[in-house]
C-alpha cells in the first residue's frame, strides 16, 4: 500500500536566452567611419605639409588652358573649322571615293593666315611662359622647405623674403636689428649668411635660368660721404662677395649675368630709410623676357622692356658701382 503522504519532487530548469540577434551592420559602419575619419586627417595633413609653392604650383596647373585651345591650326580647328577648337569639318563629305578624285572644296582666307600664325606665335609663347612661371614657383616651394629642414637655417626665414615679381622669382636676405647678414661697415659674411647663401646656390642649379645680384645698404651715410668709400661700394662690396659665397656652394659657371650695387637708392621701406631691412642683397632668378631686356634683345612678339636689379621696372644704370673701393674713411656709422 503506497504512502499518500509523500508528494513526487518536480525540478523546474529555467532556460535563459539571449536578447536576439542584432545583426552586424553596425560593424560595418563603424568601419566606414574610421576610414572616413583616417582619409580626412590624412588630407589635412598632406596640406599642412606641403610648401606653399608647391600648392601655387598646383592650383596653376589646373589653370592652365588645354593645349588644344592654345595651339590652333590645322586638326585643331582653324578658320574654316564649325566647330573651334577642335574635331573635324563638318560640312566634310564622306564616300567611297577615292582620295584625290574629288577637287578640295576647302576654303583658305589668304587674308587672315599671317594673323592666323601670329596668334600661334603669341599662344606659344604665353606657354612657354606659363612653364617657366612653373619652373620658378616650383623652386621657391623647395628653398621654403630647404630652410624649413635645417635647423640651423630655420630661425632665419624670416630674414629670407621669396615672391614672384615680373623679372622672375626674387629671394631678398635682409638684416634684422640683432642679427645682419654682413660685419657691420664691411662686405665681411656672418657665418650663418654663408651656409644660406651655399643652400640657395645648389638650389639655383635646378633650373636653367639666369642670375641677377644687387646689394642694398640704408640711408645711413659715410662721414666723407660719396667722395670717399661710400653706399656705393659698400653695395657693391657686399653682393660681390654674395656671388663668391654662391660660387663656392657650387652655382655653375655663367649663370650669374649682373652684379651690382645699388645704395639707398631703392628702399624696402621707403618710410623709414634708416630700418635695418633695407641692408639688404637682393638674388634675382631671371625669365626669359627679362634676360633678353637686359641684355638689349627684343624678346619674340614684343620689344624689350626695361629691368632692374631689384625686380622694378626702370634703369638701373645709374645703380651701377665698382666693385672695388678705397679702404673705409674715418667716422663709420656704427651699423649699416
Amino acid at each position: 500500500m503506497s504512502d499518500d503522504t509523500q508528494q513526487p519532487i518536480v525540478v523546474k530548469r529555467i532556460k535563459k536566452g539571449g536578447g536576439g540577434h542584432h545583426g552586424g551592420a553596425w560593424k560595418i559602419a563603424y568601419a566606414d567611419f574610421v576610414t572616413a575619419m583616417m582619409a580626412f586627417f590624412l588630407l589635412m595633413w598632406l596640406l599642412g605639409s606641403t610648401a606653399q609653392g608647391d600648392l601655387e604650383g598646383i592650383a596653376d596647373y589646373f589653370q592652365n588652358p588645354l593645349k588644344v585651345s592654345m595651339s590652333g591650326g590645322e586638326g585643331t580647328g582653324d578658320s574654316s573649322s564649325i566647330i573651334k577648337g577642335g574635331g573635324e569639318d563638318l560640312s566634310r563629305k564622306v564616300g567611297q571615293v577615292r582620295r584625290g578624285d574629288t577637287p578640295s572644296t576647302r576654303a583658305i582666307n589668304l587674308d587672315a593666315a599671317p594673323a592666323h600664325r601670329k596668334s600661334e606665335e603669341q599662344a606659344a609663347i604665353e606657354a612657354a611662359e606659363r612653364r617657366e612661371r612653373s619652373k620658378l614657383i616650383d623652386l621657391k616651394g623647395k628653398l621654403e622647405a630647404i630652410i624649413e629642414a635645417n635647423p640651423s637655417l630655420r630661425q632665419f626665414k624670416n630674414q629670407l623674403l621669396l615672391d614672384i615679381i615680373s623679372e622672375g622669382l626674387r629671394i631678398q636676405l635682409i638684416d634684422a636689428q640683432n642679427r645682419p647678414m654682413f660685419t657691420s661697415s664691411s662686405a665681411e659674411l656672418r657665418p650663418y649668411t654663408r651656409e644660406l647663401l651655399r643652400e640657395i646656390a645648389r638650389a639655383l642649379n635646378d633650373v636653367d635660368n639666369r642670375i641677377s645680384m644687387s646689394g642694398h645698404t640704408d640711408a645711413t651715410q659715410y662721414a666723407g660721404g660719396e667722395r670717399g668709400f661710400s653706399n656705393w661700394e659698400l653695395s657693391s662690396n657686399r653682393a660681390n662677395a654674395a656671388r663668391r659665397e654662391l660660387v663656392a656652394g657650387g652655382l655653375e659657371a655663367g649663370k650669374m649675368v649682373r652684379v651690382v650695387g645699388l645704395a639707398d637708392t631703392v628702399h624696402l621701406n621707403p618710410d623709414d630709410p634708416q630700418d635695418p631691412a633695407n641692408r639688404r642683397i637682393s638674388i634675382i632668378v631671371l625669365n626669359k623676357a627679362a634676360e633678353n631686356a637686359m641684355r638689349g634683345q627684343a624678346p619674340p612678339g614684343g620689344s624689350p622692356a626695361a629691368a632692374s636689379g631689384d625686380g622694378r621696372s626702370g634703369d638701373a644704370g645709374s645703380g651701377v658701382a665698382s666693385a672695388f673701393g678705397l679702404p673705409p674713411a674715418p667716422g663709420v656709422p656704427a651699423q649699416r
